[in-house]
Formats: structure tokens, C-alpha cells, sequence
């Protein structure tokens, strides 16, 4: 059993990199991994192409250190997260991109986000 809690442990840090917090998330585009900071508000632009949702975490738009995304296919999955979440700390894992020159992870999955 302990053979197995290890392996999936060290299989979990090869497929997601590290924890990294909003500041240190820019230095690690094109990586798998967890980035953690404080949801600072959203919006979702149901009149925009794709109907995606834009969380900010660690400052107010423009000035937010990190953008969560949403497509509008998979906002379902998640109970109008710009609201609910909004003032809570959470953590997102997926794939760290850019987008205008702010680190972003698109989510699909409400497992993505703790």
C-alpha cells in the first residue's frame, strides 16, 4: 500500500509541476502546476465569443497578477464562480499560459480548482 501512495504521489509531481503563487506563475509558462492567491473578482462575458468567464486572483482588473478562465461549454461545472468565489483563497491546477502578459489557466473541471 505504501508503494502505491508513493507512486502516486511522485507521478502527481511529474504531471503538475510545483505550487507557485501568483508572482512566480509568469515564470513558469508552458508548465503543468498549482498556482494559489486570492480571487479578486470576474466577469463573465456571455456576449463575447465562447462565453468565457475571467476570474482575477491578487488584484482588480487590469492590475490582477493571474486570470483563472472558463469557457462558456463548461461554466455549468461550476455555479457562477466570480461570485461565489470571489475574497477566497484557492489554488488552480492546470496549464500555466499567457494571455496579454498575464499567466492563466484554463479549467474545465471544478476538481481544478481547491
Amino acid at each position: 500500500m505504501k508503494q502505491i501512495l508513493l507512486t502516486a504521489i511522485l507521478a502527481t509531481g511529474f504531471l503538475f509541476g510545483g505550487n507557485y503563487t501568483t508572482d512566480q506563475a509568469s515564470n513558469h509558462i508552458g508548465e503543468n502546476a498549482t498556482v494559489c492567491g486570492v480571487i479578486t473578482g470576474g466577469k463573465y462575458a456571455k456576449s463575447s465569443r465562447g462565453k468565457p468567464t475571467f476570474i482575477n486572483m491578487d488584484g482588480r482588473y487590469p492590475y490582477h497578477k493571474f486570470t483563472i478562465l472558463i469557457w462558456g461549454e463548461n461554466r455549468h461545472n461550476f455555479n457562477s464562480p466570480e461570485q461565489r468565489l470571489n475574497g477566497k483563497k484557492v489554488c488552480v491546477t492546470g496549464f500555466i499560459d499567457i494571455h496579454k502578459g498575464i499567466p492563466q489557466i484554463e479549467v474545465s473541471s471544478k476538481s481544478q480548482i481547491k
